[in-house]
């Protein structure tokens, strides 16, 4: 009786796949195979968040997901490649802060426009920021690093992967709401802030991702003081937040999501954002975004338009009274 009842149960289950399976394959979208636009070189977090939503998606639609790196100008160079592609739903793409709510008021002549050039598929997911100290420093946490900083006005230097990049942005918002002033010091990447950061030649940094700086982290040579996401960090769960730390609504992530041409039909976007939504509750997906220490994330095409465009509106004012300005 038991192995009748665990075969009718196995029956019923592959009935319910096949089911599933074929709702998917009922659209004729898509026919072919579908070209993802990586603007970041291959291995890092972006790399692996459109990887694996590329997986994802085409495991779900039954047609394979292309990965082509276009890395170049912090993202825009993949994301403008995607703006002027065909709007087939046969080019899409996955951007980050950067090209979609920075770049737009950080360069002069930005060869896109976002509100009109860009289609909104579904966000993907987010990384926090990072305080990161050298445990030498003068402080253990954020109240004494803004203690210290208020006693040493423009002594504390701080290094982020470049000027006008997100973790930058995020240390200025955090400066202005704490009233200090450090000096900013722009790398061109957390690879080569590491080193200096462990060795004291800066003593403290804004990291927009875990993956170089946790293992040192862990090992004691750096010391993660607050993260600006709004809920701790799963691998750093003794860490409070910003907004833990005295400075509550502070909330400053990095996102990255799905992009397409803007005259790709909504029917197609719809059934994107269904195929990641559903790729979301799988392992595979869920330990893919474990490895970067990032958080998934997946909502409409609607609601991400409208993140983007909040967004948008959020750092505007901040870069435009920052003076920044890049070729």
């Amino acid at each position: 009786m038991q192995r009748r009842n665990f075969m009718a149960a196995s029956a019923l289950a592959a009935f319910g796949a096949s089911l599933q399976g074929s709702a998917w394959a009922q659209s004729g979208y898509p026919a072919k195979p579908v070209r993802m636009i990586v603007p970041f070189p291959p291995g890092g977090p972006t790399d692996i968040m459109g990887r694996t939503a590329a997986k994802a998606m085409g495991d779900r639609l039954g047609q394979q997901f292309v990965v082509e790196n276009k890395a170049g100008a912090g993202g825009n160079i993949g994301t403008d490649a995607v703006a002027k592609a065909a709007p087939d739903g046969y080019t899409l793409g996955i951007a980050a802060i950067s090209s979609l709510a920075i770049s737009p008021y950080l360069y002069a002549k930005l060869p896109f426009n976002v509100e009109k050039d860009l289609q909104a598929i579904s966000l993907v997911g987010t990384t926090p920021n990072v305080i990161v100290a050298n445990p030498r420093a003068p402080f253990t946490d954020l109240a004494g690093m803004v203690a210290y900083a208020k006693a040493n006005p423009g002594k504390l230097l701080y290094a982020t992967s470049g000027v006008g990049t997100g973790n930058h942005l995020a240390a200025e918002l955090l400066q202005k709401r704490a009233e200090i002033a450090l000096t900013h010091v722009p790398y061109k990447g957390s690879s080569q802030i590491v080193p200096d950061l462990i060795s004291g030649n800066v003593m403290l940094s804004m990291e927009s991702s875990l993956v170089t700086t946790f293992q040192h982290i862990k090992a004691g040579k750096l010391r993660a003081i607050a993260v600006t996401s709004p809920q701790r960090a799963p691998a750093l769960p003794d860490v409070p937040t910003v907004a833990e730390s005295g400075y509550p609504g502070f909330v400053v992530e990095n996102w990255f999501g799905l992009i397409a041409p803007a005259a790709m039909p909504a029917s197609m976007a719809d059934r994107l954002a269904q195929a990641w939504a559903a790729g979301t509750q799988t392992p595979e997906v869920q330990a893919a975004f474990q490895s970067i220490h990032a958080n998934l994330r997946s909502n409409t095409p609607q609601q991400f338009a409208q993140f983007i465009r909040a967004e948008n509106e959020r750092w505007s004012p901040l870069i435009r009274s920052l003076g920044l300005q890049l070729d």
